[in-house]
């Protein structure tokens, strides 16, 4: 009878020990040395000042040596109560004042070790660019007010400008693009539709925009290694608020006492006052002489009459280019999917017509029939959850948006699908905001980043892959000297 080598099996038992050790360790460094930290992030503020109301935007990304790696998010948005901060000329300290609250909802959301270190933008708009026409003087007023406010707040204050039409438009498309995920991978990108209160912006690229024609109409990007040449424009005074006004003034020419609207539900009745409604650069300088004080506002909720009132506020014949789209602004063809947003989709959730699913003519077809709803039984179904102004106001806006995006930009039965109405993509509102603060951070380069060989996670298997490798190896390095162990000190 023979006796295992007890030799023999201690060294096997330690081979063994010593590679199980060694595998546990070097799969141990290696997921320590990559695990994921716990995350810090950054911020970021913008108020967007618009010519209606005044919102404030709160971003985050985590915060990397490299910053392009992050991705950034909204985190909070809080509107400002009441009316735009152009609407307080005549009492600048009101538009400071107005943004109190919410500038104190961001001391609470941005963490107070973050406040020194956190940028805060302002951003004024159309509203803004107005009341910079009529009365520069005003309009320093107003921000030198906000300056003031926003200054008190512990916040890195980056400062608040006029954004131009062309930016504002242009950040807009980034926005929508940036939280699609389209720039970083280089996809088809998609266009960008804007209706505020007093201007409304469209931007898009296409293949057959031939920057010589109209070179104020373009802007160049580099991102993530990727040239774009952007088509933008902003139109001022075609936002919805202040359209109305045109539209209201247009009919006052024809009667200055009493105005019968097709824009309006039947049954309705107001009273204006002409002072308020001319009181607008868009609309001054058609004030009738001797205007009576005010004019007596009836409804009529005849759809294709007000789109006769609305096409009358454009010029569809003045072009000194190869092609426009209205009041003689150059439009190259219409390309890709559109992303509308703001105002437009406001607008059109209330008229239950953001599926775009829905021919176009069925939608004209459902507005004509809600314009010529009786405003009693309008009142019925919405007062208490809306306002009665804007309640009164939703018919013209609905065929303002369609006529401008058909008639004005060229929108047809087939292509009107190819617009997505949107209030937010991925938890973040669509906008120029997010826009504007990345391209001031520096938060999208112009260049791809670099990205790792591996994943984390693959990185980790393949370490412990090779791990065995080794460990099997060393076993199998080691068999030469099994049969010599076996061959000593035998009992028999």
């Amino acid at each position: 009878m023979k006796e295992k080598n007890p030799w023999h099996t201690s060294m096997t038992i330690i081979i063994t020990v010593i590679g199980v050790i060694a595998i546990v360790a070097l799969v141990t460094v290696a997921v320590l040395q990559n695990r994921p930290v716990p995350q810090k992030y950054k911020y970021g503020i913008v108020l967007d000042a618009g010519s209606s109301h005044t919102a404030l935007y709160i971003y985050e990304w985590p915060a990397e040596k490299d910053n392009n790696t992050g991705r950034v998010e909204q985190k909070h948005s809080c509107k400002v109560t009441g009316k735009g901060i152009s609407s307080y000329a005549a009492e600048p300290e009101k538009a400071g004042m107005s943004l109190t609250e919410c500038m104190r909802e961001a001391e609470m959301q941005v963490p107070t070790k973050r406040h020194r270190e956190t940028p805060l933008y302002l951003g004024a708009t159309a509203g803004m660019r107005l009341l910079n026409m009529e009365n520069s003087l005003a309009s320093d007023k107003v921000f030198q007010a906000v300056e003031k406010a926003l200054q008190s707040f512990p916040f890195s204050y980056q400062g608040a400008r006029i954004l131009s039409g062309q930016e504002e438009g242009a950040f807009g498309w980034v926005t929508v693009n940036y939280l699609d995920d389209r720039l970083k991978q280089g996809l088809e990108t998609t266009g960008a539709l804007d209706l505020g209160g007093a201007s409304t912006q469209i931007s898009f690229v296409s293949s057959n925009y031939d920057i010589s024609e109209s070179t104020s109409n373009s802007v160049t990007f580099r991102l993530y290694g990727n040239d774009y040449n952007l088509y933008t424009h902003s139109f001022l005074c075609y936002g919805k608020d202040q359209v109305l006004r045109m539209a209201l003034a247009h009919q006052t020419q024809l009667g200055p006492m009493k105005i019968s609207d097709p824009c309006f539900h039947p049954g309705y009745s107001g009273k204006r006052n002409y002072t308020s409604l001319y009181d607008s650069p868009c609309v001054s300088h058609r004030k009738p002489e001797n205007a009576p004080a005010d004019f007596n506002h009836t409804g009529e909720g005849n759809f294709s009459q007000c789109q006769e009132v609305v096409r009358s506020l454009f010029n569809f014949t003045a072009c000194k280019y190869s092609r426009c789209s209205f009041n003689g602004v150059f439009q190259p063809p219409l390309q890709g999917p559109f992303g509308a947003f703001s105002a437009y989709y406001f607008v059109m959730n209330f008229l239950n017509l953001t599926h775009t699913s829905i021919p176009l003519e069925t939608v004209k077809k459902n507005l004509a029939s809600y314009c010529a709803t009786p405003w009693n039984q309008i009142k019925k179904l919405h007062l208490g959850k809306v306002k009665v102004k804007y309640l009164a106001e939703y018919c013209f806006s609905g065929t303002y948006i369609l006529t401008l995006l058909t008639e004005g930009y060229g929108f047809t039965n087939e292509t009107f699908s190819n617009i997505k109405f949107i209030k937010e993509i991925k938890g973040s509102d669509a906008g120029w905001t997010l826009g504007y603060m990345l391209n001031l951070t520096n938060m999208i380069p112009a260049e791809a980043p670099d990205s790792p060989p591996l994943p984390h996670a693959g990185y980790v298997s393949i370490v412990t892959v090779i791990a065995l490798m080794l460990f099997i190896l060393l076993i199998l390095s080691l068999r030469p000297i099994w049969p010599r162990c076996s061959k000593q000190a035998q009992i028999v």
